[in-house]
């Protein structure tokens, strides 16, 4: 038993660093919480290491807490709306995203994290299951393209959601 004690105490102790990401020390830009109705879908929140926003300064990191059940079929569905209305659909079609992004979303629940961690050389998403504090990468990295496309859902001037936005990038207070 002491044993195991001794071999365990280290495995413990070092599971905070293996739950680590490049975004847990960043500072809040802003939140925002979109809501369908009288339903809320997500809670997000914008963060970059000086709590700043500015287009094009990376690194940035967009984290989606869902608060309610969506497939990612429903998930990819969304994003093609979203990329329609900016006028980035054809780009998207041809570079195959919907397709990339419906093979690396996982279906999300209450509890569901999905985040994109934006960088000078594109983007990785990563996700966390409900009731987990494991955050673990998802899918291959994305091209600088992609993650100028993906962030314009929420941070275009032309997005669907100004007021999202607004919150997002700090613009105005949330609710």
């Amino acid at each position: 038993m002491k044993r195991f004690l001794l071999l365990a105490i280290p495995l413990m102790l070092s599971f905070p660093a293996i739950a680590a990401t490049p975004w847990d020390h960043w500072r809040q830009v802003g939140h925002a919480t979109l809501s369908w109705g009288p339903f809320d879908v997500y809670d997000s929140q914008l963060l970059t290491p000086e709590g700043h926003y500015q287009a094009q300064k990376w690194p940035q990191a967009l984290v989606i807490d869902y608060l309610r059940s969506i497939d990612r079929e429903e998930l990819t569905k969304a994003t093609e709306e979203q990329w329609q209305a900016l006028g980035l659909l054809e780009q998207a079609q041809k570079n195959d995203w919907l397709n990339s992004v419906e093979k690396t979303w996982p279906d999300v629940s209450n509890g569901s994290e999905i985040v994109f961690l934006a960088t000078e050389n594109g983007g990785q998403f990563y996700s966390r299951a409900p009731n987990s504090v494991l955050t673990q990468p998802i899918g291959e990295p994305f091209s600088t393209a992609f993650r100028d496309a993906f962030l314009d859902i929420w941070l275009s001037p032309a997005t669907q959601y100004p007021d999202l936005r607004n919150k997002l990038i700090g613009v105005i207070a949330p609710d």
